[in-house]
């Protein structure tokens, strides 16, 4: 396939954890179209009061590219850069008009509401506070952003109130591979 012939699409590249930034500013570098949305919150450090951006989507840039070769090891050897996520043969392209939508949701200072919308019986790991490293499944919503993993234990179970935030969706072998949002 020739150059000419490849077109541009928006594509979601996976970051190491807390990288988004190095990876967006490395590729902006580059020359490539990225777009890392960010969002104002409130710091959860206990010893401060003040507002913050965070990436909307942590562990997430999105890179426009037409996915030839050379480009493509440019992107993915990206200091921060682990994989374009996809199928197993190949990366999925998002919709420009997501894209397009997610820059006016970030220029505006209306909150964004975000989740991973855990469903009854997702494998999960707990990544953060003092449950980290447990897996389990997950149960249910408790309110205020809490949720209930169970654990299972000889033949029962015991069960944990985490954080929703702290806790991720363990993608399931031979399934497509998670987009943030469910872009």
């Amino acid at each position: 396939m020739k150059s000419s012939e490849l077109t541009w699409h928006w594509y979601v590249l996976h970051t190491r954890s807390r990288f988004e930034t190095v990876v967006h500013d490395g590729l902006f570098k580059k020359a490539h179209d990225v777009f890392l949305p960010k969002v104002r919150v409130r710091s959860k450090r206990r010893d401060r009061k003040v507002m913050i951006d965070v990436p909307l989507f942590p562990g997430y840039v999105f890179v426009k590219s037409n996915l030839h070769p050379h480009h493509h090891i440019d992107i993915v050897k990206t200091v921060g850069a682990v994989r374009l996520i996809g199928n197993k043969q190949v990366p999925v392209a998002v919709p420009d008009e997501t894209i397009d939508s997610l820059r006016i949701m970030v220029s505006r200072s209306s909150p964004i509401q975000t989740g991973t919308r855990f469903r009854k019986g997702d494998r999960v790991m707990v990544v953060n506070g003092p449950f980290t490293g447990i897996i389990g499944t997950f149960d249910r919503y408790r309110g205020m952003k809490r949720v209930i993993v169970h654990i299972d234990a000889l033949g029962q179970f015991a069960s944990v109130e985490v954080d929703e935030q702290d806790v991720e969706i363990i993608p399931a072998e031979g399934k497509q591979a998670f987009l943030p949002g469910n872009l």
